[in-house]
């Protein structure tokens, strides 16, 4: 707990307050997940059912952009609540909204079966600004893109 704090401590303000800013609105959308439709959620956002080609950012804008995978991803290690790949999907398209950054985000499932041989349905989130992710990067190759949402 103390390496924790004395971590936390040593980082810079900017990541402070994105680690706190991650860490709120992953709660935030936690929240909304269990109590709003998915409809609610993704309003304002361009729906494709494919891979999104997207404008270049400039290196300013994309190394926030990681500054704020980094910060969710970071935070959900630390979050009581069950911090998803869809929470942190969000959580992270809204922080990168806020701040007039381009991106996608990437609905995918893959279908298999359990130990009893019986039909099971995986799914997986992810988001990327350009071809950079930013969240959700492990093990997205093996789901098949449902949809994707963006965001100018």
């Amino acid at each position: 707990m103390f390496t924790r704090l004395q971590k936390f401590l040593a980082l810079n303000s900017e990541e402070k307050h994105l680690f706190l800013q991650g860490y709120r609105l992953l709660g935030v959308i936690r929240f909304a997940i269990l109590t709003t439709s998915f409809k609610r959620l993704v309003a304002g956002l361009t729906v494709d059912r494919k891979a999104m080609v997207q404008a270049p950012l400039d290196l300013n804008s994309l190394a926030t952009a990681h500054a704020i995978g980094w910060s969710v991803r970071t935070a959900a290690r630390f979050t009581p609540w069950k911090s998803t790949c869809l929470v942190q999907v969000l959580a992270a398209q809204r922080m990168l909204q806020q701040r007039d950054i381009a991106g996608a985000f990437y609905l995918g499932a893959v279908t298999g079966s359990d130990r009893d041989e019986q039909p099971t349905l995986s799914a997986h989130a992810w988001l990327k600004c350009n071809n950079d992710f930013i969240t959700g990067e492990p093990g997205h190759d093996r789901f098949t893109i449902v949809t994707s949402f963006s965001w100018p």
